[in-house]
């Protein structure tokens, strides 16, 4: 034979045992799902750095995440070397730039120490099982249907091996939330998993739900970031015989979350349905909201300063948000931005004495330090992130999660995609990334002069006006 066929036949071996390994190896889910030309994807990010200097973009241009944020996310994820050089290329004289003040005699931190939540969550209302969680890091709601079942798995059993709590999302508790983690079960307004035949809430249903599982705490979910004052739809094709069966639905019909719950429809009926679910239950019971009328956060604290019932916890979720598909104002032009939002509802809690005994968490893209640290210093007291979780899994950031065809088979229930996403790798990941967060906050405590980062102080931080100057943050927020 000619000597080029010889080398064709050469290339093609080459090319067969390189697929076959790819398909079998568990690793990176692109290769699994994208045989031989997923190299091409590991290839370009590898030569980004010098690209991105003549012809493509820079390492903070691209959103919602930037490529520098992607990249901590991964090496994190990995456990491999996260540490920057050559200083930052970071514009730190963009308005809204945080400057965090370090004390002239920094703590020493003690390397791998978990760094839990300094609040008990449920002592406010001596709620029969208030518990501390381990982890000052959370996993935010994201429902199996919306994510994988392999990602789900992940996600939880990541979340175990971290010793942080695992929001389930509205979509009820599956068999893939069960492995390990311990979980809020998050009820919205469709109360899937906790609902009749009729759609209506019921009791006996929740309870049912919850059986033997680990579940810690109850959510009763108002609004997202992501669409708040929006329902959803999950349409036929998506509710498949597991997904119907985690949240109390026929099989192959579309459903429907509302846009307001039924059972409610004012402050006092909701701190009636919050205490009836923390009767039922003995667990302490929350509530998650994007932050739109003020209001309303006036109205609550004063319910519950003169009651003396009402939720455990508040969550409050920033317009940031979004691991939900949604219309593109509602995305963009609905509901506050975490770093105005949150302050508003801690305020109306302070000014009724309540801010120290109830338990905040925040969330909205602030899966990384200064970000997190910011809204501590503001008064939360646990961070909840969504999608970096997401990156550590293997996330691209393709943008594709509305369309079903997540290229990493993480937002997706294609059994071809999701078979790429191993959640044995992808759960230590996911368990990294979480101490790597717990461990750059702690880090940065310490170097302020702290041993837990709920005690940085919002006077310990200024912000650049954008004119070359920094203000308190105090002042800027």
């Amino acid at each position: 034979m000619e000597w080029w066929i010889w080398l064709l036949l050469v290339v093609a071996v080459v090319l067969v045992l390189v697929a076959i390994y790819d398909v079998v190896q568990k690793r990176h889910s692109i290769l699994r799902n994208y045989p031989v030309v997923g190299h091409l994807r590991f290839w370009l990010e590898s030569v980004g750095p010098e690209l991105r200097q003549y012809i493509v973009t820079d390492n903070d241009e691209e959103l919602p995440f930037s490529r520098d944020q992607r990249r901590w996310v991964y090496a994190s994820a990995k456990g491999e070397n996260s540490y920057f050089g050559f200083g930052t290329d970071n514009d730190l004289d963009r308005a809204g730039y945080p400057f965090f003040h370090q004390s002239a005699f920094p703590l020493e931190i003690e390397p791998g120490k978990a760094v839990g939540v300094a609040k008990t969550i449920g002592e406010l209302h001596d709620r029969p099982h208030a518990f501390q969680p381990n982890s000052i890091v959370a996993i935010s709601a994201m429902s199996f249907g919306a994510l994988s079942s392999a990602a789900i798995t992940a996600l939880n059993k990541g979340a175990a091996m971290a010793g942080a709590l695992h929001n389930t999302g509205e979509g009820g508790i599956s068999a893939h939330h069960c492995q390990g983690g311990d979980l809020i079960f998050q009820i919205g307004t469709g109360y899937f998993g906790a609902r009749d035949k009729q759609g209506n809430f019921s009791i006996d249903a929740m309870l049912e739900s919850i059986g033997d599982n680990p579940v810690r705490a109850i959510e009763i979910k108002l609004s997202q970031g992501a669409k708040p004052g929006l329902g959803g739809v999950l349409p036929a094709p998506k509710v498949t015989h597991a997904i119907a069966e985690a949240r109390g639905v026929p099989v192959g019909v579309t459903v429907h979350s509302p846009a307001r719950h039924r059972e409610f429809s004012d402050i006092t009926k909701m701190v009636e349905f919050v205490e009836r679910v923390s009767a039922a239950t003995g667990l302490p019971v929350g509530i998650k909201s994007a932050v739109g009328d003020g209001a309303f956060w006036d109205e609550l604290a004063a319910h519950m300063a003169s009651t003396g019932r009402g939720p455990d916890y508040i969550a409050v979720d920033g317009a940031e948000g979004g691991t939900g598909a949604a219309p593109l104002v509602f995305a963009d032009h609905v509901a506050r931005p975490i770093r105005q939002g949150f302050p508003l509802a801690y305020r109306a809690f302070a000014q009724h004495g309540l801010e120290e005994q109830l338990t905040f968490s925040a969330a909205g893209r602030l899966g990384f330090a200064p970000d997190a640290a910011l809204l501590l210093a503001m008064g939360a007291d646990m961070i909840a992130v969504a999608r970096e979780p997401m990156l550590a899994l293997g996330c691209i950031q393709a943008q594709e999660c509305h369309t079903g065809h997540c290229p990493t088979g993480v937002a997706t229930q294609k059994p071809r995609l999701v078979r790429g996403l191993d959640p044995t790798d992808k759960s230590v990941r996911v368990a990294n990334y979480i101490r790597s967060l717990q461990h750059d906050l702690a880090t940065l405590a310490h170097a302020m002069g702290h041993e837990h980062p709920s005690r940085i102080r919002i006077d310990q931080i200024s912000v650049s006006d954008g004119q070359g100057r920094s203000v308190p943050a105090a002042d800027w927020y």
